[in-house]
């Protein structure tokens, strides 16, 4: 799959979409693609939201053989909300204004990493 073109694709497919990435199964965030009007976080900010959504994903992963996987998960804060989607090993980043209709995004997304994956 090119993760690239599918981050640039889910990128703008909303314009409440304010920032696309992909972390590995180590933590790695190994593509992200910005709106070039968007950014609250600095690069070294950016690595710590990456790490902390990534270890919350590995301690939930502890309970998965009882809950199942993780679809998604959302988290609203004052200026943005983050998203986070299993893609594969990997998992799937975007961040959006606030107060949006994050499923539709979320079902949005589904659609394109569909679209992809064929």
């Amino acid at each position: 799959m090119n993760y690239e073109k599918l981050c640039e694709e889910v990128l703008k497919s909303d314009s409440q979409i304010r920032f696309t990435g992909i972390l590995d199964s180590k933590g790695d965030l190994i593509i992200e693609k910005n709106r070039d009007d968007s950014k609250l976080l600095n690069p070294d900010e950016v690595k710590m939201s990456v790490h902390y959504t990534f270890e919350r994903w590995t301690r939930l992963q502890n309970l998965s053989y009882k809950l199942g996987k993780e679809k998604s998960s959302i988290t609203e804060y004052e200026k943005v909300t983050l998203i986070s989607m299993h893609l594969g090993g990997n998992l799937f980043l975007l961040s959006t204004e606030p107060n949006v209709d994050y499923m539709k995004i979320i079902s949005k997304v589904n659609s394109i990493m569909v679209s992809f994956q064929k």
